[in-house]
């Protein structure tokens, strides 16, 4: 019997609803949830997919000890592994002290799971060494909102985007990163064409292509953007200078610095015209509602902080902050950052937002946990944790839910603080991430669809999250183990764990979180599990006696500092970290793609989200090609002092001269090496303490492999595809470069490439064939030129292509990857899989892929449409137009034009 279970996207934290369907304890399919008020039933292509990662194979089902680093686990009984981990960090905490241990969680737990981390880390050991790759992606926004407004509150909602007369966004590609909120970006554009849309990304991203002004400038100067705006505002009298006097401090200071910031000074710095930063000042100030959207760009940066407070400024200047429409809007990179900022899920937060360097926030927790104190000295904060970890003044870490080996920038370095610890525990839910191959302990989690508890998107929404299906074998909970670890570790410390985690469900420690948020800023007194099963996901504020949340925050002009008065900061335009020299020319960004989300351990299963961008790939500007002696499929070699990386590079529309682009998810699961975080920038912002992730300056030069090979190996089924492409990744270490990924339509493929100095030899092939399970005569075409080292074969079976295995020349695999997939390739034509095609036979037609989300093609819609369907009978058979719903009218477009063309044929 099928059932639906409401639950949400475990991806960006727009907190998108979703509605899991489950058939015989196993989760069978998603839709968005169209009750939900984050996203009224749309999806993305990674949301969209979310059920075929439910059961990747990859899943740790029991824990595992390792006598040493780079031997397979041992599986272990829960008692075992948790009166081990107990032991190890009790004696280290007896021999070093509390702050020789640490945790380093995810912005992908549940606000529980968050809750008794920190309880555990704060209240049992003794020590702040908890932090989260929430740092990696919000904390600038967080010390931002604090610096300006007081505390972390984003004073807007999603509806605000519909309400707004300017959408100014910075930083941010919500087209790619935020699908759902960029589809109401588009909905509020054509509802009002009047609205005008800002872009300032160095690039000239997907969202830019729908602004009415692209500020393409250059990377590190948004503060010189924002300060030559709020010049403008000033010199032509757009400001609101009542909401300044009444509800502000510090404007004259800052009126002083953006003195300097003429648009002409600001253009030469930002490298836009002057003109466009005025007409942006212009829109921003003279609209009524003006809303800023805003993410990585600005945070993860060596000045993401002030960053922020350069944005902020504008709407506090104009007034333009508290009405609908307008005010600073920080996107949330992860599904429940929001939560885990909280409950003071950073190394310098307490509970309830308070800040652990007040004394009284301090005390104020002590007593709700019941504890003589909280410490006092500020924690170790993501990259500080691990460079501690390198240099032994911190001896183990608990890592959960995250994967540091291909997160944080500087690999190297993270990678050789992991090798050199003396004890490193990993609580997670797959078994093959970056960061497992470090662990001495291996703790199996539940993943998505398992989970139980709550969550709180960019709008401060919570959602009750229910669990759809049981965790796999013997995985549990993420709260349930740290409190069964916590109880084990005070019994050996001497501290009554019993009495501090008493919690039998998560229910229980959503009570205690609830409590201790009463009478702050994000009063949550009023809220429920009941309630929010009843009434739906809510935002906070909530108090006891509330009737609902917040829709936003600050309408009153009053704002939570201690005068009740927003703040300038006196924020100047600083260089980025990495300055880009003669050694080191480049500006390289960073950046997500559509169809993947962070390492891809859950996307990176799915074969079909790679048919946008199966390879890592570097964009550059032509001119840059050109003056590195490159073209379009070359093999480049980028570096700098922290590292480097061999990937492909290609010519892309939308970068200027001097910047080149790669996507953050590639790591070593994939390629041989940790990708673009190889060289990324480790430097921190000084008040977030987070990363410049977003920019390193790097040397790109041609690398000469002129030996190419590649496999496409076609596979009966996705699980058959994950065990084929987990048995592949230990070659790619072989090769000077390789990739590695998925590739699906009809058929999962599993495609390898990769690039040698010389031919390899017939030993080396033969062991390829035999792994992609392709060795033998059977069903084999072969092709070899001795003198050019060229080895080619094919193996078809029943007519059908199932593998292709090409040496010393690879240029057909560009369109065999669609035709294999799609079963496109005629018996008659299979030997054209040998030949040095870059093209396809003229039978292969393009493929053009109408819904993303479902990843349904034009040929699939007219093969329906042929065979009598309508809409809604496309939309249940396909599932085409179900999530996002961005290509309905493409889809009516098609079935208007099938109908006239049918009837005349008659």
């Amino acid at each position: 019997m099928k059932t639906e279970v409401k639950s949400t996207c475990c991806y960006c934290g727009v907190g998108c609803g979703v509605l899991i369907e489950t058939e015989a304890g196993k989760i069978t399919g998603v839709r968005g949830d169209p009750a939900h008020p984050a996203n009224r039933g749309r999806l993305c292509t990674k949301g969209a997919t979310l059920a075929l990662t439910a059961d990747s194979g990859y899943r740790l089902l029991y824990p595992e000890c390792r006598k040493a680093r780079g031997q397979p686990g041992e599986r272990v009984a829960w008692d075992r592994a948790l009166d081990d981990a107990a032991e190890r960090f009790a004696a280290t905490i007896r021999e070093y002290g509390p702050d020789s241990v640490a945790f380093y969680i995810s912005g992908q737990l549940m606000t529980e799971d968050y809750y008794v981390f920190n309880k555990l880390a704060k209240g049992l050991i003794g020590t702040n060494n908890v932090d989260t790759n929430s740092r990696l992606c919000m904390s600038s926004a967080v010390a931002g909102y604090k610096q300006t407004l007081g505390v972390d509150a984003p004073p807007c909602s999603y509806e605000d985007i519909l309400a707004a007369n300017v959408i100014f966004v910075a930083g941010a590609n919500p087209a790619v990163a935020h699908p759902i909120v960029f589809r109401s970006i588009e909905d509020a554009k054509a509802a009002n064409p009047d609205l005008k849309i800002i872009v300032a990304d160095p690039r000239r991203s997907e969202t830019a292509e729908i602004a009415d002004l692209h500020l393409g400038i250059k990377p590190g100067t948004d503060i010189a953007l924002f300060n030559g705006m709020l010049h403008v505002l000033i010199a032509e009298n757009l400001l609101d200078t009542e909401f300044i006097a009444g509800h502000t401090r510090g404007f004259d200071e800052l009126k002083d610095i953006v003195r300097a910031y003429t648009p002409q000074a600001v253009a030469d710095v930002c490298g836009v015209p002057a003109q466009d930063i005025v007409q942006a000042a212009r829109w921003f100030g003279q609209s009524g509602a003006s809303l800023s959207l805003y993410c990585q760009g600005l945070n993860q940066s060596a000045h993401g902080t002030h960053n922020n407070a350069g944005i902020i400024h504008l709407h506090l200047a104009t007034g333009l902050i508290g009405k609908p429409g307008a005010g600073p809007f920080s996107l949330t990179g992860q599904p429940n950052a929001m939560g885990g900022r909280e409950v003071g899920g950073l190394s310098n937060l307490l509970s309830a937002h308070r800040d652990l360097a007040n004394p009284q926030h301090r005390a104020e927790v002590a007593a709700l946990w019941g504890v003589v104190d909280v410490p006092e000295k500020p924690g170790k904060s993501a990259v500080d944790l691990f460079a501690a970890l390198k240099t032994g003044e911190i001896k183990a870490v608990w890592i959960a839910c995250t994967n540091p080996a291909q997160s944080l920038p500087n690999q190297a370095a993270v990678r050789e603080a992991l090798l050199a610890a003396d004890y490193v525990v990993l609580q997670e839910a797959y078994g093959n991430t970056d960061t497992a191959a470090y662990a001495d302990l291996l703790l199996p989690a539940s993943g998505w669809g398992e989970k139980h508890g709550t969550v709180t998107n960019s709008e401060r929404r919570i959602t009750h999250v229910n669990s759809a299906v049981p965790p796999p074998g013997e995985a549990r909970h993420d709260w349930e183990i740290v409190v069964d670890f916590a109880r084990r570790l005070g019994q050996k410390l001497g501290i009554d764990g019993e009495r501090l985690f008493p919690y039998a469900d998560a229910e229980s420690i959503f009570a205690e979180h609830r409590e201790s948020t009463r009478g702050r800023d994000l009063d949550i007194t009023g809220l429920d599990y009941a309630l929010l099963d009843a009434a739906g996901p809510q935002q906070w504020p909530y108090p006891a006696g509330a009737s609902g949340g917040k829709v936003r925050l600050y309408a009153d002009g009053v704002f939570p500092t201690q005068d009740g008065k927003a703040r300038f900061v006196a924020v100047r335009h600083l260089a980025t970290a990495d300055t880009p020299d003669a050694d080191y020319p480049i500006s390289l960004l960073s950046g997500r793609m559509r169809d993947h989300w962070h390492g891809m351990s859950r996307t990176g299963t799915v074969p079909r989200l790679f048919n946008l961008e199966d390879e890592p790939l570097l964009a550059m500007h032509p001119c840059d090609m050109r003056h590195c002696g490159l073209e379009s499929g070359s093999l480049v070699r980028i570096s700098n002092p922290r590292g480097e990386a061999i990937v492909r590079v290609e010519e892309r529309p939308g970068l200027k001269k001097g910047r080149a682009w790669m996507p953050m998810h590639w790591g070593s699961q994939f390629m041989n090496s940790p990708g673009v975080n190889a060289v990324a920038c480790d430097v921190t912002d000084p008040y977030s303490r987070q990363p410049e992730l977003k920019h390193a300056a790097v040397r790109i030069e041609k690398v000469d492999l002129p030996y190419p090979l590649a496999i496409v190996r076609r596979c009966a089924s996705q699980p058959e595809a994950l065990a084929l492409l987990q048995a592949v990744r230990p070659v790619l270490q072989r090769y000077p470069y390789a990739t590695l990924g998925l590739y699906g339509g009809t058929a999962p493929l599993v495609v390898l490439r990769a690039a040698l100095a010389e031919a390899p030899d017939d030993a080396e092939i033969d062991a390829l064939d035999g792994l992609f399970g392709i060795a033998g005569s059977a069903g084999a075409i072969v092709y070899a030129d001795a003198m050019k080292r060229v080895a080619k074969k094919a193996i078809a079976t029943d007519g059908r292509l199932q593998a292709v295995r090409l040496c010393g020349e690879t240029q057909a695999v560009a369109w065999l990857k669609q035709a294999m997939a799609e079963d496109e390739l005629d018996a008659g034509l299979i030997r054209f899989a040998l030949a040095p095609l870059g093209k396809p036979p003229v039978n292969v037609a393009p493929r053009h892929i109408v819904c993303k989300c479902a990843d349904v093609t034009d040929g699939q819609i007219r093969q329906a449409l042929a065979a009598g369907a309508d809409l809604p009978q496309l939309q249940e058979k396909l599932h085409c137009g179900t999530f996002c719903g961005s290509c309905v009218p493409e889809i009516r477009r098609m079935a208007a034009e099938f109908a006239p063309s049918e009837t005349a044929a008659a």
